[in-house]
């Protein structure tokens, strides 16, 4: 009885907020209906009033990963390219508050129809700023994809940490002639490695540099190249 009352209090947000508790205690690997379904103290086929199967509950987990960066189109007055480091550091704060984030959002297979709308609104501000819709929409994915990428990389080498040697670069400049003085072993040791805040940084810089410079080279908007038809099917002579 006790647990039928818990269980008709569910809600979908309920169960999303506390699978996402779960999966920094467990890990994605450790995330199973069955331990969830233990946490909010019901039965496993309770929580398929709320969520069809495992698969939506991790999609609606990476929403909310993803609504929480706060995504949304340029603030008043700012421009592109401080908009879109704005963006990108946030969605890498949010992908790494939780353990696996960047693998949770990496695998989802949709996203909800709020972050959908708000993506929208996002592309239509680049228009805006200049963009063609294609090249916005190639912009984003690329940062994302980079985002995706740099925290799955950090989350993955912080599980493998307890199996890293004691001095990595002594036993990496152990397989060059070089040694110490090695090009790669100067590189980490100048850079502080591939990881933190600055190799984030680094290489989101270049994405919007290269971003800036793509969109330089595009012809404005409704000049056509002689040849090219006009809408209306007429060709500059």
């Amino acid at each position: 009885m006790g647990e039928n009352k818990r269980g008709a209090g569910l809600t979908r947000q309920t169960v999303i907020d506390t699978a996402l508790r779960l999966l920094d205690e467990v890990g994605l690997d450790g995330l199973t209906v069955r331990r969830l379904a233990s946490e909010l103290g019901v039965q496993s086929p309770a929580l398929y009033w709320h969520l069809r199967n495992k698969q939506e509950l991790l999609d609606g987990m990476a929403d909310a990963i993803v609504l929480a960066a706060g995504m949304g189109p340029p603030r008043d007055g700012e421009s592109w390219q401080d908009w879109l480091a704005r963006r990108a550091h946030a969605y890498r704060d949010s992908l790494l508050v939780h353990r696996d984030g960047a693998r949770l959002v990496a695998n989802a297979a949709s996203l909800g129809p709020a972050t959908i709308r708000m993506f929208d609104e996002e592309l239509t501000a680049m228009v805006g700023h200049g963009f063609t819709p294609d090249l916005a929409l190639r912009t984003i994915t690329a940062l994302t994809r980079y985002v995706n990428g740099c925290v799955l990389q950090e989350q993955t080498e912080h599980r493998r940490h307890v199996d890293t040697p004691p001095d990595r670069l002594a036993a990496l400049a152990g397989l060059l002639d070089g040694g110490m003085e090695a090009t790669l072993i100067v590189a980490f040791r100048e850079s502080g490695g591939s990881f933190g805040e600055d190799a984030f940084e680094h290489g989101l810089r270049a994405l919007i540099d290269g971003t800036a410079a793509a969109l330089a080279r595009r012809p404005p908007p409704q000049m056509l190249n002689p040849g090219e038809p006009f809408p209306e099917g007429r060709t500059l002579k």
